[in-house]
């Protein structure tokens, strides 16, 4: 299993990045959560093993239809052992 933090900068606040992560992550078996910053980013903590995570990672890329992701940064984390995926 890895695990990793995310910071999604764009237009990613008003517009479903939430609620298209906590889909794609329960199709894809990620564990981990979502949650808005104040500064308008969107944080995402994932874990799932390598094959997923690299999956998990373009979905978020891409987003839903009205975000524009102009940014990505990733920071391996160590295992926090969560169960499911849920929007903080």
């Amino acid at each position: 299993m890895t695990a990793y933090r995310y910071l999604v900068s764009g237009r990613v606040q008003g517009v479903g990045y939430r609620y298209f992560t906590l889909q794609v992550a329960q199709e894809l078996g990620v564990n981990g959560f979502v949650r808005n910053l104040a500064d308008g980013r969107v944080e995402v903590v994932a874990e799932a093993p390598d094959d997923v995570i690299a999956s998990f990672e373009s979905r978020l890329r891409e987003g839903p239809s009205f975000s524009s992701v102009s940014s990505l940064d990733r920071n391996a984390i160590d295992s926090r052992g969560d169960r499911g995926f849920h929007i903080r």
